[in-house]
């Protein structure tokens, strides 16, 4: 995620860190070249555009704006309910471990509590498709077959065991192995609707259209343009191929929002938020320092 104080016009100008240029560079330049050639025509056989009307194009550039609000504001809903499943998991473990005060066995509780910090990154390596015992490994005090094959979903069901061996021990009350389980629960919701963003993309048929749509829009666009406006054409449909593709590579961006690139929710930020809060409740002097900006990148 790009963290970034205010722009000043230089950095509004020139700055490349957060900015989607890079990815749509090659579309970009390839629309220019497409329309200098055709300003280079269009003074040679001027009467091939004589009939060429610009009508048409802004018919289409209304309909394909409105298109893709409809298709970035649901990617940034994506992206914003993800936020706040995360946020929930930050709730939900410090409730967790000031609840956990309760259990007497200081090994126990600390082996607990800790599981708690393996489930974040257990889950942050699902939502990746990395190898989620690994991301989790120095937290956990179990091999890997106790866990499962969904690494995050066993560790909850370790940590239940836990708790309802307390609870039949005696060692907590009945209400207050319910609250637990509840924050558990709650845990479980939040896995599943990360897994839930991360596994149901926008459905293909409207990325197609939009895709297609908005090639041809930016590629028919100079026809329009190059009679009009003459050598101004090759850059007012620079601006507007920018615009239009640079818009469809921020909803790729934040259609899954769990990833690694620059615009992605800062996972590692967040659970290094999370070790840092568990870390202090069980008593450990020296806590990992806070994730900063990276060249304002927090990862």
């Amino acid at each position: 995620m790009i963290i970034h104080p205010k722009p000043k016009l230089t950095s509004i100008l020139f700055s490349l860190k957060g900015s989607i240029a890079k990815r749509i560079a090659k579309r970009s330049v390839m629309v220019t070249v497409l329309a200098s050639i055709i300003v280079i025509v269009e003074g040679l056989l001027p009467s091939l555009f004589s009939h060429v009307n610009a009508t048409p194009f802004t018919l289409l550039g209304i309909s394909l704006s409105i298109f893709m609000s409809f298709r970035n504001n649901a990617c940034y809903t994506r992206w914003w309910e993800g936020r706040k499943a995360w946020g929930q998991v930050i709730t939900e473990v410090r409730s967790l471990t000031r609840a956990s005060q309760v259990i007497e066995d200081e090994d126990l509780r600390r082996s607990l509590l800790r599981e708690l910090c393996g489930f974040t990154h257990a889950l942050a390596a699902r939502l990746r498709c990395e190898e989620e015992y690994q991301a989790a490994k120095p937290w956990l005090s179990q091999r890997v077959d106790t866990y499962g094959h969904n690494v995050s979903d066993g560790i909850l069901r370790h940590i239940s065991a836990g708790y309802s061996k307390l609870a039949k021990s005696g060692s907590i009350s009945e209400w207050r192995y319910v609250m637990l389980e509840e924050r558990l629960q709650s845990l479980s919701e939040v896995q599943a609707t990360c897994e839930r963003i991360k596994n149901t993309p926008l459905p293909f048929p409207y990325t197609l259209l939009f895709h297609r749509t908005n090639y041809i829009f930016c590629m028919l666009l100079p026809f329009a343009m190059a009679e009009p406006l003459g050598w101004i054409a090759p850059i007012f449909t620079t601006i507007v191929s920018y615009t239009f593709f640079g818009l469809d590579a921020i909803g790729d961006e934040l259609e899954d929002p769990f990833g690694r690139d620059e615009n992605d929710l800062p996972l590692d930020a967040l659970i290094r938020t999370i070790e840092r809060n568990v870390l202090d409740a069980l008593k450990v002097k020296t806590l990992p320092p806070k994730l900063q900006p990276v060249d304002y990148v927090l990862n």
